[in-house]
């Protein structure tokens, strides 16, 4: 999410405050901010307005919904990408900090971690026991923690370690879930934080909605994406053949290793309890709420919040698809795409203000009216603000507090 004023331009400034300058030698939008990250930021925000209020299942055939089968996970997976891209956009783009500015970074991204968490926190007290959705700034929060030792590492390590983390998340869940406490709620609270500090832990670690271990994969990818010259075409077309490989190697390693390879089979040995069906539809509709852990072919599976190797690698293939496609479309039609930059410019503020509104428990007896009602309200909020106003305003608190902190570590000349 867009929480700081140079969380979407191109190429970095190397200034303290992030704000980015003019340099044309780097390309054509150098410098300039970057609509098609703020329009991939937009789709994501749409995709888990949909996944929280339109239904699941067709109502007629009963299979996933076009809503669920586009967006359930991806969308999560792509914010937690461009939340990568932004981080590597404010600690200096394709010229990485250096020096003391490394440390101000630092201690901007703990500020701005801790004021998403504690935002998330705030907000999960509003939400029922019977969550409407999954809150993920209080993973946010932790997401931005985790990212501290990687924040200026060059591209190609980045992207390696996406890899290792793709592959090691999945498999730290799948050992520890059954020896690390239940979560203690959909939707933890500060009343939560203070009572069972450890539970609370492990579950934005491993055992949660969007357990960060996991989900590094998708911030480290953003990173070293984020050290590229998006602004040149041949990155971005690189960027969507790169996703388009990623998610069918995932793809193919499940349909030949679990489908074609006798995997199914091995799933339902050690799985005595479970029918093909209900097997089936953890492919379908993700775990309920978590994957056994009876074997480790468990990996292989695709589902949607699976936290598999496979189902993060496609939904990270599926991300970087849609960013390069909106980085290409911006170029050319990006007014055309105005609603969505504009809410992508001002995620945090919609997203917070969509929880709150779920939180009415009102938008079950009419979905796809109340899907409208936020989708058209969080364009038409984020168009108006935009133009009068610039900056969201829960955007602009963050910011603010980011660079008072950047400053008393590296005050400016």
């Amino acid at each position: 999410m867009d929480t700081s004023s140079g969380a979407a331009t191109a190429g970095g400034s190397g200034r303290p405050d992030g704000v980015p300058h003019r340099d044309g030698g780097a390309g054509p939008q150098r410098g300039t901010r970057l609509t098609g990250v703020d329009a991939a930021r937009g789709l994501a925000l749409t995709g888990m307005m949909a996944v929280h209020i339109l239904p699941a299942r067709d109502p007629v055939s009963y299979d996933p919904s076009l809503a669920w089968t586009l967006f359930s996970g991806r969308s999560a997976a792509l914010f937690a990408l461009l939340a990568g891209v932004g981080l590597a956009f404010s600690t200096g783009g394709r010229r990485r900090h250096r020096g003391r500015t490394t440390t101000a970074d630092g201690v901007g991204l703990v500020v701005r971690a801790a004021l998403i968490a504690v935002l998330g926190l705030l907000l999960n007290t509003l939400l029922p026991d019977e969550a409407p959705a999954y809150n993920i700034l209080v993973y946010y929060g932790m997401f931005f923690l985790l990212a501290l030792p990687f924040l200026h590492l060059p591209a190609a390590a980045l992207g390696l370690l996406a890899a290792a983390a793709a592959v090691a998340g999945p498999v730290l869940v799948q050992l520890l879930r059954d020896d690390l406490p239940e979560p203690v709620s959909a939707n933890p609270d500060l009343a939560d934080v203070l009572a069972e500090p450890g539970a609370v832990l492990a579950q934005l670690l491993l055992t949660g909605a969007y357990p960060a271990l996991p989900y590094l994969a998708y911030l480290l990818a953003g990173l070293a994406i984020g050290r590229l010259d998006l602004s040149s075409r041949r990155v971005q077309g690189r960027l969507i053949g790169a996703g388009l490989a990623v998610t069918l190697s995932a793809w193919l390693t499940y349909r030949l290793l679990l489908v074609e390879g006798g995997g199914y089979a091995r799933l339902l040995e050690a799985t005595p309890w479970m029918s093909e069906e209900q097997l089936d539809a953890v492919v379908l509709w993700g775990p309920n709420p978590d994957l056994p852990t009876t074997s480790w072919w468990w990996l292989l599976v695709p589902g949607p919040h699976s936290n598999t190797p496979v189902s993060v690698l496609e939904d990270l293939g599926t991300g970087m698809v849609a960013l390069g496609v909106l980085l290409l479309v911006t170029r050319r039609a990006g007014a055309w795409l105005l609603p969505l930059v504009a809410m992508g410019s001002m995620t945090l503020t919609l997203y917070s203000a969509h929880l709150a509104g779920l939180s009415a428990m009102v938008h079950g007896s009419a979905p796809v009216l109340w899907f409208l009602v936020h989708l058209e309200l969080a364009a038409l909020v984020a168009v108006l603000w935009r133009r009068s106003l610039g900056q969201g305003p829960l955007e602009r608190v963050v910011g603010g507090a980011v660079r008072a902190a950047r400053r008393a570590v590296l005050p400016e000349k």
